[in-house]
């Protein structure tokens, strides 16, 4: 077949890509298999060992490509996490981001090491590409199930931070390979360095970016979700040049502009949702044509791959979980449930071409082991997390469905501001009558959802447990509003 490789057939393609990408999500959810394993079983398709209609084998443009979508995905996995969630079990997800990462990169380079037969320094490399859970994979496959909060906060805010530990360990033992004098001791400051500068950076910059959205004003309300996206790749450059970890100062950046009541919060939540679905998809199809087929169809790569995904899944996630959460409020059921989720996605398959562009001996090698293992983890774990959550008993209640749409009335030349509000079980207003409220003057309650129904609220209406209110106030009237119905129950 030959392919027109002129501009319209390029766009052709890339239309295509999209087309096959989105459909995919449909096939997905009905077949109940993450769609980051069709984006990759698409570009595998596409490559040159199956239907040959595109040649892809540079590791540069997809390490590239791959550390771009990773900066939208934690961006926009942050701006949709929830500071009053994430922030009791903060410490569980940081001791699972570094102290879970080295146990399960030294458990699984210990099985590496026997079953690869390659060197010790080679086996904690291998482990150290797989030791951290994937924020794309966490973050869509959690999405829509009713898992309960705090444990798929824990998770999600795990891989939000685990991956620069992962990156940090892949790149330090690179460099050990590379020069067996470098010291240990001076890559242990270098750790530190780059995780206090990105933690400062991503605190600083995401107050810095949240003031700047709500203060500048632009004439077209589109702008402020670009800017948005402006910022999150300034953040993660800055924080980089400067010698710190910008996939954290990005994720926590995130965090903290979340927080924040932002104008035109719908419009740039919903942008870098979408913006992140379409690097989820261009960044594994892209990781899938970088892959041969015909290699990991090999006896040899097979079984040696399927025991370090069995070690990795049965042995060194389960390890890694439990002696963390030790000393913390964890069921059994949840801490086995938080050892079956830890999917591996895209960023194992990122850090997989460090070593090819480093010229490594085996890297090909562990490029097509981490693939298999990538695939495995999705297929077997990613399939099963709604079943498991049911068997654990974990499920928790359906949240309520959101008309963000609403939000059209919050223009910044308009002297108006609509709230949303989550009335929870510790609401003191749940039980009580929209009259009896006591709002500010030129306040009104313009909508209520009611387990994803609308209704039109009255004086006589009753509120209840798991409503969300959608008020509509003067914009100077914002902060007295929010001292009524107390700053914790704001849900943007």
């Amino acid at each position: 077949m030959v392919i027109d490789y002129t501009i319209n057939g390029i766009i052709l393609i890339s239309g295509a890509f999209l087309l096959m990408g989105v459909l995919m999500t449909k096939v997905s959810a009905r077949a109940g298999v993450p769609s980051l394993v069709l984006f990759m079983v698409i570009g595998m398709i596409l490559g040159s060992d199956i239907t040959g209609l595109i040649y892809f084998s540079s590791a540069e443009i997809a390490q590239l490509v791959g550390v771009f979508a990773l900066i939208i995905i934690l961006f926009e996995g942050g701006l949709q996490t929830q500071w009053k969630n994430i922030r009791p079990v903060l410490g569980t997800s940081l001791v699972l981001a570094t102290l879970g990462v080295l146990i399960t990169t030294a458990v699984v380079a210990f099985a590496a090491y026997y079953v690869l037969d390659i060197s010790v320094l080679e086996a904690l490399l291998l482990g150290s590409i797989v030791g951290s859970t994937d924020a794309a994979a966490v973050f869509s496959v959690l999405a829509g199930q009713n898992i309960k909060g705090r444990i798929s906060s824990t998770l999600e805010a795990e891989s939000g931070t685990n991956d620069p530990m992962a990156m940090f360990l892949t790149i330090a033992i690179i460099q050990l390979i590379l020069t067996p004098e470098a010291s240990v001791f001076t890559m242990l400051g270098s750790f530190v360095l780059q995780m206090g500068v990105g933690a400062v950076l991503g605190l600083v910059l995401g107050l810095f970016a949240s003031w700047t959205i709500n203060r500048i004003k632009l004439n077209a309300s589109g702008l402020y979700a670009v800017l948005s996206v402006g910022f999150a790749i300034f953040i993660y450059s800055l924080t980089a040049i400067l010698g710190g970890s910008g996939l954290l100062a990005v994720y926590l950046a995130a965090l903290v502009i979340g927080t924040r009541d932002l104008t035109h919060s719908y419009s740039i939540i919903s942008f870098n949702e979408g913006l992140a679905w379409l690097m989820q998809i261009l960044m594994f199809v892209i990781l899938g044509l970088l892959v041969f087929p015909s290699q990991l169809a090999e006896w040899d790569l097979i079984w040696k791959g399927l025991i370090l995904s069995l070690v990795l899944i049965f042995i060194a996630r389960p390890i890694a979980v439990f002696a963390s959460t030790i000393f913390f409020d964890y069921s059994l059921n949840e801490k086995l449930f938080m050892s079956w989720a830890g999917l591996r996605g895209a960023v194992p398959i990122v850090l997989a071409t460090f070593p090819m562009l480093a010229g490594l001996d085996n890297s090909f090698l562990f490029f097509n082991v981490v693939f298999f293992i990538v695939l495995t983890s999705a297929l077997l774990q990613g399939s099963t997390i709604p079943f498991v959550a049911n068997r654990l008993k974990l499920n928790g209640k359906p949240s309520p469905k959101r008309i963000h749409s609403l939000e059209l009335v919050s223009m910044d030349k308009a002297n108006a501001e609509m709230l949303e509000v989550e009335l929870t079980s510790k609401s003191p207003f749940a039980g009580q009558l929209v009259q009896t409220i006591g709002l500010p003057k030129q306040t009104l309650i313009s909508a209520i959802i009611r387990s994803g129904r609308l209704v039109m609220p009255t004086g006589t209406t009753k509120l209840k447990v798991g409503d969300v209110l959608y008020v509509l106030t003067e914009k100077k009237q914002v902060s007295k509003v929010k001292m009524v119905l107390g700053e914790e129950d704001i849900v943007n």
